[in-house]
């Protein structure tokens, strides 16, 4: 598939476009601005000769071989072996170098801490994870830092000084739902208090830059994944809570408050004076009562949780969530912690992983229908910290639920797996300085911390 340039360029030799200079009136500006623009074109297309990183770019050939030797001389890139064969002199792909740069991702989730360290390719390097079933900042910090301090310590000591600094993903309301969630006494609030980059700059001594759990894993698709195909998406993320991003002609938008594509809020129901009002009816898929708060997720612990809001209408997170289904394996004592790996297709909690996707499946398809009549989107991308598998079996009952509506004046979606999985939220964040430092529109990252 032929891909559009990743930006266009400065070329100070056939004259600078006006709508670019604000990025650099002098000629300083504008050659910092085309270095990033070859970076990102290495960085979105893999190894290029300088003839096809002319043409993506819509430099001058000589204008790309004068960046090509500061990039190279900088080591930030380096030469492939010539590619013999063709007729003419053989040409020489350009890539970037691993080594050129590096950079820490952390996720905080609401029951997991993953760290990882990537280089200037986003190839993870060194990992590190810690499982709780609450995010305490007397732990959660901490162990930030030392993984942190870990990881640099193993780098060789010439790299150290290419550290870009990190990328903190999280959700941008951790105290939220804490009844949901078994919120130790006390803990309720605290996030809410904490300045999240503040804290891990002064623990690591790092630069740290900060976006939305669920909007930096929709990046690592859009980067890394399939996004590099599809121009116009809506992202879910299934986690403890669902979440989304949405993704116009290949850039993530936000939104006023940053919420764009915050599909854990959409309600399943129409919302009536005095009760939830009526289901969603029988052709969507949903079952066992999804159409109230306490039913939708499906067992009765969540009836408690409920409360005042049982009178409204359930929201998207009641039901497709993995929090439903640690809640569906308590009840039958079964260990929850299998929500997130490969037991939850085998037996005996397969039975309960079933319901799940069927009830879930039908949810998003609820979501996805409405989305796309409002925003024509190529498709939707669904990824999760869950097993491959169970994502495979959910998006099976996404695409069965599609199918039993009505289409007329619409188009049905396409639903693709996301390819990065457990990791999007953490590689999203580690991308973070390296896009603030190299890449040509570093606002894709900057306007996420609303």
């Amino acid at each position: 598939m032929q891909h559009t340039p990743p930006s266009a360029a400065v070329d100070p030799e056939a004259g600078a476009a006006d709508h670019l200079r604000p990025r650099g009136s002098n000629q300083t500006g504008l050659r910092q601005f085309n270095e990033r623009v070859v970076l990102q074109a290495m960085r979105l297309h893999g190894a290029l000769p300088k003839a096809e990183l002319a043409r993506l770019t819509a430099l001058s050939t000589q204008t790309v071989a004068l960046i090509v030797a500061r990039l190279e001389q900088d080591a930030l890139v380096h030469k492939h072996a010539p590619l013999r064969g063709k007729i003419g002199q053989p040409s020489v792909p350009i890539a970037l170098n691993p080594d050129g740069a590096f950079s820490f991702g952390v996720n905080i989730g609401r029951r997991r801490l993953d760290v990882l360290l990537i280089d200037f390719t986003g190839v993870v390097r060194q990992r590190a994870s810690l499982a709780y079933r609450f995010p305490e900042q007397e732990v959660v910090f901490p162990a930030i830092a030392a993984e942190v301090a870990r990881m640099r310590a193993a780098l060789p000591a010439a790299l150290r000084a290419r550290l870009q600094g990190v990328g903190v993903a999280a959700p941008l309301q951790l105290d939220r739902w804490h009844a949901l969630m078994g919120t130790p006494p006390g803990q309720a609030g605290c996030w809410e208090r904490q300045d999240i980059a503040a804290r891990i700059a002064a623990d690591t001594g790092l630069p740290v830059r900060f976006a939305k759990d669920t909007a930096a894993a929709c990046v690592a698709e859009l980067v890394a994944g399939r996004g590099r195909s599809v121009k116009s998406f809506l992202y879910l993320f299934v986690d403890t809570f669902i979440g989304g991003g949405l993704v116009l002609d290949s850039q993530l938008y936000a939104g006023l408050h940053g919420n764009a594509g915050a599909v854990g809020s959409l309600p399943l129901a129409v919302a009536v004076a005095g009760g939830a009002g009526d289901g969603v009816g029988a052709g969507t898929g949903l079952a066992d009562g999804a159409g109230s708060a306490a039913g939708a997720i499906g067992p009765d612990a969540v009836g408690a949780a409920a409360g005042a809001a049982a009178a409204q209408p359930a929201q998207l997170l009641s039901v497709a969530s993995l929090l439903g289904l640690e809640q569906r394996f308590t009840q039958a004592g079964l260990d929850p912690t299998a929500a997130t790996d490969e037991r939850a297709m085998q037996a005996p909690w397969l039975a309960h992983s079933a319901v799940w996707a069927e009830q879930g499946g039908g949810a998003i398809a609820m979501a996805l229908a409405s989305a796309n009549c409002l925003l024509d989107l190529d498709g939707a991308i669904v990824d999760g910290s869950c097993s491959r598998a169970l994502l495979e079996l959910l998006l099976e009952a996404v695409t069965a639920a599609l199918r039993r509506y009505n289409w007329e004046g619409a188009r049905c979606p396409q639903v693709l797996a996301g390819t990065i999985g457990a990791d999007a939220r953490a590689l999203g964040g580690a991308l973070l300085p390296l896009y603030v430092n190299f890449a040509p529109d570093p606002e894709v990252f900057l306007k996420l911390d609303a």
